[in-house]
């Protein structure tokens, strides 16, 4: 039992040597036989023919031996090739897919963050539409539909239209201004914290094509920085600092002296004497005699001094020598102590 297994065993080994040396035996075979039938027919003198097609087969058959030999580790690396690019394939679809998941949730997470911007841009701007400039800091539009009266944040402007005061300096320049600005462009208005005043009215920083009208009013003098009440203090400091370049460079509202004050603007006024008002008459004595003297009309005093050493002081409209240069207040008593 033994003999037939190693005689299996054996059989197996040569078999699997001719298969995989097949050709190799093959082309040693035809290159035996060329060569004995090369020398036999170089003892006879016979041409050689069967010898050349003998030699030929023969290398035919090494050259698909050694074909065989590098064609094997080809087969044999393959396999592992596919299994390493299918591995490869297979991380890198994982990674692409990550990355792609990652790419989406970048893409979403952004995309939640642009729709929750948008209403809060939407909210704190709102579209416009001029109706009336009413004053430098007033104004009147419609919103949604709807018909508001905006009272600009943080600055004052010189009264144009008010019940109880007059028109002030500065404050046409400052309406007609406010004019030419709106006309320009689109209107936004721009919401603090606090929507409306007491009266009703809004509060906001109107932008013309992104240029807001509150900075321009104040950086050409035509308004100052006012009514500052928390928490509508956005532009606050901002607004101080052109201010403050506006107020140096006296331009507007600053180059009037004492014109600005905290409580608004007040136009100084020019002091005006009362004139004097002589009640009691000269006393005259009874009886006394009263001489006619004759009437000088060509009288001339250079100064007040030249009057008072004439005795002639004061000296009122209408007499000899009275002249408007000695009348400075034009009471109509000139030189008076």
């Amino acid at each position: 039992m033994g003999r037939i297994v190693l005689f299996i065993i054996v059989a197996a080994l040569i078999i699997a040597l001719i298969v995989k040396f097949f050709y190799l035996l093959v082309a040693g075979a035809l290159g035996y036989w060329a060569y004995k039938q090369f020398k036999k027919n170089q003892a006879k003198g016979s041409k050689q023919t069967l010898t050349y097609i003998l030699g030929a087969f023969a290398g035919l058959f090494l050259i698909f031996f050694l074909g065989s030999l590098s064609s094997e580790p080809a087969n044999k690396t393959k396999p592992i090739a596919v299994v390493d690019m299918q591995e490869d394939s297979v991380s890198k679809s994982e990674t692409i897919s990550e990355t792609i998941d990652v790419i989406a949730t970048s893409k979403n997470s952004d995309s939640k963050e642009i729709q929750t911007q948008e209403p809060q841009n939407k909210n704190n701007r709102l579209s416009a539409t001029l109706i009336e400039v009413t004053d430098g800091d007033t104004l009147k539009v419609k919103v949604e539909g709807k018909e508001e009266k905006v009272r600009l944040l943080l600055v004052d402007t010189p009264e144009t239209v008010h019940p109880e005061k007059e028109e002030q300096p500065f404050g046409k320049d400052a309406s007609n201004f406010v004019k030419k600005q709106v006309a320009k462009g689109n209107m936004e208005l721009e919401l603090d914290v606090s929507e409306r005043d007491k009266y009703g009215r809004l509060l906001a920083y109107v932008w013309i094509d992104n240029k807001m009208l509150n900075e321009q009013l104040l950086e050409y003098g035509l308004a100052r920085v006012a009514y500052i009440y928390p928490p509508n203090t956005k532009y606050v400091d901002q607004f101080e600092k052109i201010q403050k370049q506006a107020r140096a460079q006296a331009k507007g509202i600053w180059s009037i002296e004492n014109y600005v004050q905290d409580n608004g603007f007040v136009e100084p006024k020019l002091e005006v004497k009362e004139p004097v008002v002589v009640t009691q008459a000269p006393s005259v004595e009874e009886h006394a005699e009263v001489k006619e003297e004759p009437v000088v009309t060509n009288v001339y005093y250079k100064n007040c001094d030249a009057v008072r050493a004439a005795g002639a002081d004061p000296i009122y409209a209408g007499e000899p020598g009275y002249s408007r240069k000695l009348d400075r207040d034009g009471d109509g008593i000139g030189c008076e102590r």
